[in-house]
């Protein structure tokens, strides 16, 4: 391999040159699907892609400019302004007097102005420039209807684990820009992690398929895919040792229902010197964490004593904390809202960028309606008991989890109740009129 490939990033060296090579988004590049017939003939348009980062939006636009033989510029929107944006048009002009076509790419189009959106206009609409933007933010929100209006907006989709598997195979074979020369071999196991890892982003499964490939001699396994992906937790040094068990005396007392274990392990921090802010933000926590909807005024007093610090300092702020602390370790407790927040956020990291189905996306504008958001969405307001009963809010091909189990005390008790009323009307639903995943 020549040492200035080398030199390049595995995920850039791996870009593909040929439409044939470019993995996922068959939804759009399919066989007769028509951004692949214009590609094929040579007939570029003017064009926002949007999706999520590493999904091929800038590999494509290359491709666009290449079938069609244009000069390919590409622009920033973060590190550039109407000047370049005037610079680009320049070097369009040439080309066009020379019967050449120019394709002006634009990464993270979202982040440019109105008016930088503005200074495109004339010269989209005259041919002197196929504008080509690149976004991950939603382009009716971010896009001027003006710009929206002359380009055609195709929606990328994060690559699904055969697709990452299938680049990450690519990669370990070839011998010209990849790691073929390497000889280097993956285990099953560890191609799935990473690909898990890599969360449908093309870039970030070739970045972390180099980092292994660094790690490994022959192999990449579960070893080398442990020191890969582990994550540098950073600590908080500011206090020693005694310093995070006094901090940890104090939230079991409040968890214990103390009152008088917390005043106690709070006037020691206070007394050594602790930050009361720091007491503050940690006693927010335990309101959440440990009495949650038990008792939902714990949070708005704990609240009010972070404010009050903040507002009035020492000693007023001291007192409001002791009290929140006092009555959160007085009244009962849950940690329903705690342990379904995590079981939740286990699933939200596990299952990666499930898309979030049609009937529940909002639809403010024309192109967002066009595109199906909103269709068959059921209003509970406007449903009986002011409940959609047999409605399915999880994502498509995941099956509804019952996360939020509320305890026998407190506030929850009567929250439990209202749940169980509605699961009944949910029974009641014949199962053909459920909406359920497919």
């Amino acid at each position: 391999m020549d040492p200035a490939t080398v030199t390049r990033p595995l995920a850039d060296r791996m870009r593909p040159t040929r439409l044939d090579d470019f993995v996922g988004q068959a939804h759009i590049l399919g066989p007769g699907k028509a951004l692949r017939r214009s590609i094929e003939a040579g007939h570029p348009h003017s064009m926002v892609l949007w999706g999520p980062p590493g999904t091929g939006k800038t590999t494509l636009a290359r491709l666009v400019a290449q079938a069609s033989g244009a000069q390919f510029l590409t622009l920033s929107a973060v590190m550039s302004g109407v000047k370049d944006i005037r610079a680009a048009v320049d070097q369009a002009r040439v080309a066009q007097g020379q019967g050449r076509a120019t394709v002006l790419f634009v990464d993270e189009a979202h982040r440019f102005n109105k008016s930088q959106q503005d200074a495109f206009l004339p010269f989209v609409e005259d041919g002197t420039l196929i504008f080509i933007g690149a976004t991950t933010e939603n382009p009716s929100f971010e896009l001027n209807n003006a710009l929206l209006s002359r380009v055609r907006t195709y929606v990328l989709r994060s690559l699904t684990a055969e697709d990452l598997a299938e680049l990450v195979r690519r990669a370990l074979a070839d011998r010209e820009q990849g790691l073929g020369e390497r000889g280097l071999t993956i285990t099953a196991p560890a191609l799935d992690r990473l690909v898990a890892v890599a969360d449908g982003d093309a870039r970030r499964a070739l970045t972390l398929l180099e980092v292994a490939s660094d790690l490994a001699e022959s192999v990449i396994d579960d070893a080398v895919m442990d020191e890969t992906t582990a994550a540098g937790l950073r600590r908080f040094d500011k206090g020693g040792e005694s310093f995070y068990d006094q901090i940890s005396a104090l939230h079991k007392a409040v968890r214990g229902s103390s009152p008088d274990g917390a005043l106690y392990w709070l006037c020691r921090m206070l007394d050594g010197g602790c930050d009361p802010l720091y007491v503050a933000r940690r006693v927010v926590r335990m309101a959440s964490e440990d009495i949650g909807n038990a008792d939902p005024r714990a949070l708005t007093l704990a609240l009010a004593a972070w404010d009050t610090q903040e507002r009035l300092g020492s000693p007023e702020g001291e007192l409001a904390i002791a009290q929140a602390l006092v009555y959160m370790a007085s009244v009962p407790k849950s940690n329903a809202v705690y342990k379904a927040f995590n079981r939740a956020m286990k699933d939200a990291r596990d299952r990666g960028s499930l898309e979030v189905p049609l009937h529940l996306r909002n639809a403010p504008t024309k192109l967002m309606k066009e595109l199906g958001y909103a269709q068959g969405y059921r209003y509970a307001h406007d449903e009986p008991d002011g409940y959609a009963a047999g409605e399915d809010y999880f994502p498509e091909g995941m099956p509804a989890v019952r996360y939020y189990e509320p305890v026998d005390r407190g506030l929850e008790i009567r929250i439990a109740e209202r749940l169980r009323r509605l699961r009944e009307l949910d029974a009641k639903v014949p199962p053909a009129r459920r909406r359920k995943p497919s």
